[in-house]
């Protein structure tokens, strides 16, 4: 049995704080115990997107490259969205549609059931896979998403 945490961009724009900050520096501890337990640390592509669209808005050149550099050491796992991926998500959002629970206004991309579908599709039976957020109602609809700060 595997065990996989998904980062979303809560925690994920967290670890690229430069160091002295206290949720950057919580994070990268938090991180370094989840690997030195053998946990496989992923980032979604699209929680990618979500931090990288922002730390290029406000010009954050520090972050940005504390952000490639992630997944560039080869610890955390980079993982592109996928067609199954898509065609999950699309299933995710007519369904939260469909039962008046939106989690994103209807012309959005929708990044949630993006990552909830990558949750959803990665791993095989019997795989722990858990998203780590800091927005678990959203997600715990379609998958195991809980506060980053509550994994051990």
């Amino acid at each position: 049995m595997r065990e996989d945490v998904l980062l979303d961009s809560g925690p994920l724009g967290h670890a690229c704080r430069r160091r002295g900050t206290t949720l950057g520096d919580q994070c990268r501890l938090w991180l370094d115990g989840l690997l030195a337990r053998g946990v496989d640390i992923i980032v979604p592509e699209i929680a990618d997107f979500e931090v990288r669209r922002e730390l290029i808005r406000i010009r954050a050149s520090g972050s940005l490259r504390r952000l490639d550099a992630l997944v560039a050491t080869g610890q955390l796992t980079y993982a592109p969205i996928t067609t199954p991926e898509w065609r999950q998500a699309a299933l995710f959002w007519a369904d939260a549609r469909q039962r008046g629970v939106p989690t994103a206004s209807p012309d959005a991309l929708d990044a949630d059931v993006l990552l909830a579908a990558c949750a959803a599709t990665i791993g095989q039976p019997g795989d722990q896979i858990i998203v780590a957020t800091l927005n678990v109602g959203h997600l715990a609809r379609y998958c195991d998403a809980r506060l980053w700060t509550t994994i051990t």
